[in-house]
């Protein structure tokens, strides 16, 4: 009976989750933690990941902050402030890697909630950059691909330098993911 009861236990057990470590740097300084759902959105974490291990998000920018909406990082081509960073072009660039085919969800963009970023009108377009939600934006809500949410580092995230009110476009040094880990 004891080992039954073992049995179902470890069904019962959540399964390891994905956890993404975000250090930044500039105006905000802290550490932001995100739990990646990989059950909800396999292929975009499997890319964050490849993304993460391969040390590619370190030094971009947050490149589109827009106060009481969300802030916008992960351009690896044009973002990147430890390379080749362009602010004129920092949010238009990709990885090299193909687009990601969407993985609508029903969950919310909540305050919290990471999605990832595409091209205009393209629903087929996610490569590297996500954003993550300052306030509620329902409008979103199955047109983005959610990723994850902040479990913790929601006042680093509130601290990040505010662009243009209608762009997001920053002026001056922005803030910086300056080490992405990801670790299962």
């Amino acid at each position: 009976m004891r080992n039954l009861v073992a049995a179902f236990a470890l069904m019962a057990a959540p399964a390891m989750a994905t956890e993404m470590t975000i250090e930044v740097e500039g105006y905000a300084n802290g550490t932001i933690t995100i739990d990646l759902l990989e059950d909800v959105a396999p292929g975009h974490v499997a890319r964050i990941k490849e993304i993460a291990d391969g040390g590619r998000y370190d030094g971009v920018a947050f490149h589109r902050v827009i106060e009481g909406f969300m802030a916008q990082t992960g351009d690896v081509q044009f973002g990147n402030t430890n390379a080749d960073y362009d602010a004129r072009r920092a949010g238009s660039g990709s990885s090299g890697l193909p687009d990601l085919t969407q993985e609508f969800s029903d969950i919310n963009f909540d305050r919290g909630v990471v999605g990832m970023a595409r091209r205009g009108d393209s629903v087929d377009s996610a490569n590297t950059q996500f954003f993550i939600m300052f306030d509620e934006g329902a409008f979103l809500n199955g047109q983005y691909t959610v990723i994850g949410t902040v479990t913790d580092g929601m006042d680093v995230v509130d601290q990040i330098k505010r662009g243009h009110p209608r762009s997001g476009a920053i002026t001056g040094k922005p803030d910086v993911m300056k080490k992405v880990t990801v670790t299962e």
